[in-house]
């Protein structure tokens, strides 16, 4: 499968870190998907894109990694 969108699920997790009182990693990973999104690199098929549901959570932890 491999086919969805996880965008939207890793948004949920940022939310729920800052709301465990972790805003700067909360934060963080919102930044990233942001930065995905702009890249425009690595995006689903609804997006435009070719990548799978792994790819794109991968190049969201490389993000965060990097910054």
């Amino acid at each position: 499968m491999n086919r969805a969108n996880p965008i939207a699920t890793i948004w949920a997790g940022a939310m729920l870190v800052e709301q465990l009182g972790e805003k700067e990693a909360g934060d963080a990973i919102v930044s990233a998907i942001e930065q995905d999104i702009k890249e425009a690199k690595v995006l689903t098929k609804d997006m435009g894109g070719s990548s799978g549901t792994s790819d794109i959570g991968d190049e969201i932890a490389r993000i965060i990694r990097e910054n």
